[in-house]
């Protein structure tokens, strides 16, 4: 079964992670190190980190260690690295994933491999969660380069809305949970200004992990049982600690499908 199909179908919690966001002499993540225990690489595409460059090299890495490619558009901002919110009108929303998404596809060609999904980047991501019309904006974007891409987004408490308007364009959804974050009793991630909303203790995350992976409910911030039905876990690796948590992740999970 070849990868593009593995993951289509989505039959366990597939690791990604953020890549390709170095640019110039600038240097970021640890790309190399992490490739060989995630699922699919998110990959920059220029807009707030990348260059073409290192968008060729992330994806030849990819392709190397069999891992799905995922287009990682963003607003156009290089100096706020994609974290700050844009007045965009959906023709430039649509105008911005499509020449993104179109540069890596077209490395990827070169390359022998193709965009498996895409994942907005930071503001955009956040923007697309938080305002319907934009995910509309988004989901039709996606749908006119490639209606069989899957959009990766946030999974919460309640997903029937989201589900509901990719169904409605026709765009399959992959929903995505994060294995150091604290969540709210909605399935909202905690504000990272709040004590507990972001997890350090490796023990923590490995376990979190696992409940995601069995379904199980997560402790919300105000003691209640909040469930996420997601379909992969993002996990980071722009340190060593980082690579370090990644790697007991992956072999935690292949314990639990091996058992």
């Amino acid at each position: 079964m070849n990868i593009d199909t593995e993951v289509r179908q989505v039959k366990r919690l597939l690791l990604n992670c953020d890549m390709g966001e170095s640019f110039g002499n600038w240097r970021m993540g640890q790309d190399a190190k992490v490739m060989p225990f995630i699922d699919c690489a998110n990959i920059a595409c220029g807009y707030h980190a990348g260059d073409p460059g290192t968008m060729r090299r992330t994806v030849a890495l990819a392709l190397e260690h069999r891992v799905a490619i995922g287009a990682h558009p963003a607003y156009p901002d290089l100096m706020g690295f994609g974290r700050r919110s844009m007045a965009c009108s959906s023709d430039e929303i649509r105008d911005l994933l499509h020449y993104q998404i179109g540069a890596l596809d077209g490395i990827c060609k070169v390359l022998g491999g193709r965009v498996a999904y895409v994942k907005p980047h930071g503001a955009l991501y956040n923007d697309m969660m938080a305002n319907p019309d934009i995910l509309r904006t988004v989901l039709e974007a996606v749908a006119a380069f490639d209606s069989g891409l899957p959009l990766m987004l946030m999974a919460t408490a309640d997903d029937s809305a989201a589900q509901a308007l990719g169904d409605e364009v026709g765009v399959p959804l992959w929903f995505e949970a994060f294995a150091d974050r604290g969540y709210t009793a909605s399935g909202h991630l905690m504000s990272r200004r709040l004590p507990n909303a972001v997890h350090h203790d490796p023990a923590l995350v490995v376990e979190q992990a696992l409940r995601l992976a069995k379904g199980e409910a997560l402790v919300a911030d105000d003691g209640s049982d909040v469930r996420l039905n997601a379909s992969t876990l993002c996990v980071h690796g722009d340190n060593d600690g980082s690579v370090a948590a990644v790697r007991q992740i992956r072999q935690a999970l292949d314990a639990l499908e091996q058992a």
